[in-house]
């Protein structure tokens, strides 16, 4: 899927989207290390200026980049998913829950991002269980119930009674 341009960002990613013991920079190069080597071994100028780089543009907020990314906020966590997914060139990103246990202003940040992301032709699927994150960022809404497609809304048509009608069967 990294080959192919798509990222993942998981809903729960303490377990499943980052390694914690691991400190920021190795996070976010997790997915770019063919790039940033050299006949096998990794390049640490490249890394660094790849990770300080990403930092920078989704202001991530972290002492240096050999600290541990089990010491972040959750918002700061998220972003260092996000970079990572960015250093492999990812040009499709499913984002699973993307502001479940962040504070009000990471969501705004992570809503900004989103919406940068967009604007550059980032191709972005958002899975959201609140209504508020659906209206505000989707183009369109495909709503589902029990595994099937129920219909799809563009933003225009897209209400919470819409929303809910069709979750509901």
């Amino acid at each position: 899927s990294i080959a192919a341009g798509l990222g993942f960002l998981t809903e729960d990613r303490k377990q499943q989207g980052l390694v914690l013991q691991m400190s920021v920079g190795e996070n976010i190069s997790l997915t770019c290390l063919d790039d940033i080597s050299r006949h096998g071994m990794l390049d640490l100028e490249a890394e660094t200026q790849r990770v300080e780089a990403l930092i920078e543009k989704l202001h991530i907020k972290a002492a240096s980049l050999d600290q541990q990314v089990m010491n972040l906020s959750g918002g700061n966590q998220q972003k260092v998913v996000l970079a990572r997914w960015l250093a492999a060139g990812c040009r499709v990103l499913l984002f699973d829950e993307p502001t479940r246990g962040i504070d009000v202003g990471a969501k705004a940040e992570i809503y900004e991002l989103i919406g940068e992301l967009v604007e550059s032709g980032v191709a972005v699927v958002l899975i959201s269980s609140e209504m508020p994150e659906l209206l505000g960022l989707a183009d369109r809404v495909a709503v589902m119930h029990e595994g099937s497609l129920q219909g799809v809304l563009n933003r225009s048509e897209a209400t919470q009674e819409k929303i809910m009608e069709l979750a509901l069967g």
